[in-house]
């Protein structure tokens, strides 16, 4: 039971980490509707494959972080900070920014998958964001820093990022009846994500102060 729980957890959290129009979905969007549907899960895989390793060493981390309750109101603050200047990037980013499709740019499924590799791997978000809800879930009880749960966990996780990832492609074509794709869009999707995040951090600084 306790597997299923965490197991529950992890592909919510990521769930609602993909659910935003951003670079690793709109791109698997980008990839089916030019180069078809086996292609674009080919490319969701890949990323898939990164997000396991992102999330293990997120979770890690926050094992260390419950270990060692001072470093955790000290990163916690360092954390508002980094989300309050990435907000601050992404939006004014935004506004100078015009409308610009993201394009893939490999066409063989091998290729696709190494590039859903590479763009996962460039999009470090996932770790910040893992270890900070893997610290709040421990913090409150939800979820137990041993193996078997972190390796649940991060099975969840994987998972959920699979199925947001299909989501967007099933649903391409209302997708692409809108102004999802555009990268101004996408940076003004991040900036009010990383700002969200930074008032529930800023809260709970409050509540611990």
């Amino acid at each position: 039971m306790e597997i299923t729980i965490t197991f529950g957890l992890g592909l919510v959290i990521a769930l609602l980490g993909v659910i935003p129009p951003g670079l690793l979905n709109m791109t698997a969007v980008k990839v089916s509707i030019k180069d078809g549907y086996v292609r674009a899960l080919m490319f969701s895989v890949g990323v898939c494959t990164i997000v396991v390793v992102q999330t293990l060493i997120a979770l890690l981390f926050a094992s260390y972080l419950t270990n060692h309750p001072d470093i955790t109101d000290i990163l916690q603050r360092v954390a508002f900070v980094i989300f309050v200047l990435l907000t601050i990037y992404f939006l004014v980013l935004a506004n100078k920014q015009t409308t610009q499709d993201l394009d893939p740019i490999v066409k063989s499924k091998r290729g696709l998958f190494f590039q859903g590799m590479l763009l996962s791997s460039l999009n470090v978000f996932p770790i910040p964001y893992q270890a900070y809800m893997g610290t709040t879930l421990a913090t409150a009880g939800l979820l137990v820093l041993n193996k078997t749960s972190i390796f649940s966990y991060v099975a969840g996780a994987a998972t959920g990022t699979f199925v947001m990832l299909y989501i967007y492609i099933f649903f391409f074509k209302r997708i692409k009846n809108k102004k999802l794709r555009s990268q101004k869009n996408i940076n003004y999707s991040i900036g009010i994500i990383t700002g969200i995040i930074a008032v529930f951090t800023l809260i709970n600084i409050i509540k611990e102060w």
